[in-house]
């Protein structure tokens, strides 16, 4: 008796379009809106939920370089890490000051029938998210769980990651393992402590982390991953530090690396979803890099460093 061939999925070139409502619905089941901090604005800005999404463009940031490639690429929606209109804004129009560059943005989008779309702090928060991939990504690979588990989940959920090495390393080493698995920047990557101290358990938090300082310490990492780290709270953290054994130590990395990461597993996990539908849309990648500094001139040597 011959047996019949297995099934086989279709080429993703036979599957339909997924219209922008049902992009959302999955946008949802993968990154929801109530993981979002209450502060947030997540999900749609600009799209009509009829229209066709043939290709998606993924970014951190919705800048307007981002907006222009959207249009000279010929997708049909942008989906980005952060917000747009984050913070109130009573116009959008494309002149003037204030929110004009916002406007600017918004009518590009519009105007070309360009679909905008954010997965910010839900996507933080959700497992395979932002925290996630950035911990993978530096070796942390053992019990891995939220700094800070979201309100009602089930406990994998939540903002920041906690877990170990698979080995003990020193700070220096380990700091050269964070800034090789980062795209490159100008700032490149910042640590305070001891190159030699002895590092195993790591804390992460893609994007702004200095919040986070509380749970970083009742979660006894030895050394905090983020970025966006300024003076006072960084200060205040080496002073508490010293006190006891010198943990957490500190490796600052830029905001923008520390999240585009995640881009491409936001991608494959959306367009999995997709698939199981019985829909697909093609994923493009942003080729400008968002991250706002552009060059670093010097930087002081480890004697200057070590001046009162």
């Amino acid at each position: 008796m011959t047996t019949p061939p297995a099934a086989s999925s279709p080429p993703d070139a036979d599957l339909a379009p997924p219209t922008l409502a049902q992009v959302l619905e999955v946008v949802q089941e993968l990154w929801p809106r109530e993981l979002a901090e209450s502060w947030d604005a997540v999900g749609p800005v600009a799209g009509r939920g009829e229209a066709s999404v043939r290709s998606i463009l993924w970014a951190v940031d919705p800048v307007q370089t981002v907006a222009d490639e959207a249009v000279a690429r010929g997708v049909d929606l942008v989906v980005t890490h952060h917000p747009l209109l984050l913070r109130g804004a009573s116009s959008v129009a494309a002149l003037g000051h204030g929110a004009a560059a916002k406007g600017r943005l918004l009518h590009t989008l519009i105007e070309h029938r360009v679909g905008l779309v954010a997965a910010h702090t839900n996507a933080d928060s959700a497992v395979g998210g932002v925290s996630d991939v950035l911990a993978r990504a530096v070796g942390v690979s053992v019990e891995l769980a939220p700094l800070v588990p979201a309100a009602g989940a089930d406990g994998a959920e939540g903002i920041g990651r906690v877990g170990e090495l698979t080995e003990e390393t020193t700070l220096a080493a380990f700091a050269r393992t964070v800034h090789a698995a980062l795209p490159a920047t100008a700032g490149g990557v910042r640590v305070a402590g001891d190159p030699a101290q002895r590092v195993r358990r790591v804390a992460v938090c893609g994007g702004a982390g200095d919040s986070l300082f509380d749970a970083v310490r009742a979660a006894d990492a030895d050394v905090y991953v983020t970025a966006d780290l300024r003076h006072h709270p960084a200060s205040e953290a080496r002073e508490t530090a010293a006190l006891t054994d010198g943990r957490p130590a500190l490796v600052d990395v830029s905001h923008w690396a520390s999240e585009s990461l995640w881009l491409e597993h936001g991608a494959r996990a959306l367009g999995d979803a997709l698939r199981a539908r019985g829909l697909h849309a093609d994923s493009l990648f942003s080729d400008h890099r968002s991250d706002p500094w552009d060059f670093l001139v010097g930087g002081a040597p480890d004697d200057e460093r070590s001046r009162p």
